[in-house]
Formats: C-alpha cells, sequence, structure tokens
C-alpha cells in the first residue's frame, strides 16, 4: 500500500484509541495501592515481573511498610525478604529505599508530581514516573511504555523507535494529550488479552481492519482453509467507520 501520510496516521490512530475506549472503558493500572507512594513501589517491583505477582507482594510489604518513611528506614534485608518473589529483589530493595529516603529528604514525604522531580528518585525512569504520574496525581506527562506498548505501536505501525522513548515521542506527537494516560493503560490491556507477543489474536481482534500487522508473522504450518486476501489497509479503515 502507498506510505501513509502523517494525517491519515492521526486519523487511523483517532480510530484505534476510539476503539480501545469502548473495550476497556475504566482501565487503569492493574497494580493495587492506596497512595501514590505504594504505586511508586509498585510499579518499580513490576520491571520483568507479572502485575499478579507484584500483587500477591504488596499487601504484607504495604502491611508492614505503610508510607515512604517506614520504607526509608527499613531493615534492607527484611525489606528484601519481603519481595524476593518479584525477582531482582536486591536491585529493587536499593532503588525503593533510595526513593523513599529522598522522598523524605527532599520532599516532605510526599512523592512529587513532576517528570522531572520523579526522574531524580532512584530507580525511577520514564515508564515508571509516567505510571505514577497518570494514574496516581491523573497528569498527563507522557505516555507509558512497558513491553506491550512498545510491541503493539510497532504491530499498529504507530511508531518505528527503537527504544521505549522514542516510542513514546512517536505517540506523544500523534495522540492528543487528553488521551496519553488512557492509551497507554488501554493498549496494556489489550495486549495482554489479545495482542500477545508470541500468538497474537488477530482473527478475533477488533482492531484488526486498523492494523498492518507489522512484525506479525504466521508460524502455524498446519494447512490453513482458503480465504480472500485481505483488503488494502485505507479500505479496511474506510469500513471500520461504518
Amino acid at each position: 500500500m502507498p506510505r501513509e501520510t502523517k494525517q491519515e496516521l492521526k486519523k487511523r490512530t483517532a480510530l484505534i484509541i476510539k476503539q480501545l475506549g469502548k473495550a476497556f472503558p475504566e482501565a487503569g493500572t492493574a497494580l493495587d495501592h492506596r497512595t501514590p507512594v505504594q504505586l511508586l513501589v509498585a510499579t518499580i517491583l513490576s520491571a520483568q515481573c507479572t502485575d499478579a505477582r507484584v500483587n500477591k507482594v504488596t499487601p504484607s510489604l504495604f502491611a508492614r511498610f505503610p508510607a515512604a518513611a517506614d520504607l526509608a528506614r527499613a531493615d534492607r534485608a527484611e525489606l528484601e525478604e519481603l519481595i524476593r518473589s518479584t525477582g531482582f529483589f536486591r536491585n529493587k530493595a536499593k532503588s525503593i529505599q533510595g526513593a523513599a529516603q529522598k522522598i523524605v529528604q527532599d520532599f516532605g514525604g510526599r512523592v512529587p508530581e513532576t517528570m522531572e522531580e520523579l526522574l531524580s528518585l532512584p530507580g525511577v525512569a520514564r515508564k515508571t514516573a509516567n505510571v505514577v504520574l497518570g494514574n496516581g496525581f491523573g497528569k498527563a506527562a507522557g505516555v507509558v511504555v512497558d513491553t506491550h506498548v512498545f510491541r503493539l505501536a510497532h504491530r499498529l505501525g504507530l511508531s518505528k523507535g527503537k527504544n521505549p522513548k522514542d516510542v513514546e515521542k512517536d505517540l506523544m506527537e500523534i495522540v492528543p494529550k487528553k488521551e496519553w494516560i488512557g492509551l497507554g493503560n488501554r493498549l496494556i490491556y489489550h495486549g495482554r488479552a489479545t495482542c500477545l507477543a508470541r500468538k497474537p489474536r488477530c482473527e478475533t481482534c477488533f482492531l484488526e481492519p486498523l492494523c498492518p500487522r507489522l512484525g506479525v508473522k504466521q508460524t502455524s504450518t498446519s494447512p490453513r482453509p482458503a480465504v480472500p486476501a485481505r483488503r488494502p489497509l485505507r479500505e479496511r479503515i474506510q469500513g471500520s467507520r461504518r
């Protein structure tokens, strides 16, 4: 198909956002938390770990250390033991305690509410900062780009970025700011439910008419029934508007 213009990309992105909104109207972070500092800690723990596993760990962790001040003066060995099952527990414990100590010392015990200040905390990069700002404070400073968002942004043809920072920049250019928080959360939900890493469920995907399936390969070796050739993406997009 002819190369998509920037205007066409923005129109297709708007349709993707609309469909994701219909499918996941209440999408938010899946990490259980009651306060911004708990969300910060849970997000740090979620690195290379499932949200489900983090949610099994945090009840006892937050019961023992509910606030930043408690985490700042926690016994490191005890903290490590409480989060051991999330993996990389020593590094995570160091980051959590370092972030808590800086929050107490520099921000009066309250999680800061700007990107610049959050990035000054040990163990906090843009993904974590965006999760906290968006889901903890309702502030759109960027788009959360985790492994799901990174994968879907490429498959949907929304970005060719080679790293999360570049993908986020591309998304911020074609997505209205008011949609930044919701888009990140909804792409994560869709990535977990349908657009799986190894075997995406394209045949049942509601975004199929809007998706060029970039990088998706047919892995099955079994014979498949004959099906009509796929219509060009422009024709499928027009059909999705009806």
